[in-house]
């Protein structure tokens, strides 16, 4: 029989790959990035699916603080991410819509000079 994982250890794994996360959009490395997020979901959904439907009444008070610590890193982290992600993603909005502006162009043009009596 398996056991379930400590959500605390859960919390830890989170943490720790947040960490990575940011040094990931440091150095602008997407593609680890994404990987990075998706093994964070991962242990997000276990850690949901594992937990009841409030706070976790044998946890102690110690373990209680230690939890929303590790939370609080993660959301911090989460910003620093975005500090990072976010005009990177707004170059990529205005590339994507300088191309579909450009693709207007062109089909208008297009239809255009197959016009019966066109230029």
């Amino acid at each position: 029989m398996l056991s379930m994982p400590d959500p605390l250890d859960l919390y830890e794994e989170i943490r720790a790959l947040s960490a990575d996360m940011v040094n990931a959009a440091r150095a602008n490395d997407w593609d680890r990035l994404v990987t990075l997020e998706r093994s964070v979901a991962a242990l997000r959904d276990e850690l949901i699916a594992n937990s009841g439907p409030g706070p976790d009444a044998g946890a102690s008070a110690t373990e209680n603080d230690h939890r929303r610590g590790l939370i609080q890193q993660v959301l911090e982290d989460d910003a620093e991410i975005r500090r990072h992600t976010e005009p990177w993603m707004e170059h990529v909005r205005q590339f994507l819509g300088s191309q579909n502006r450009r693709k207007q162009v062109q089909h208008a043009y297009a239809a255009t000079d197959s016009a019966p009596g066109g230029f």
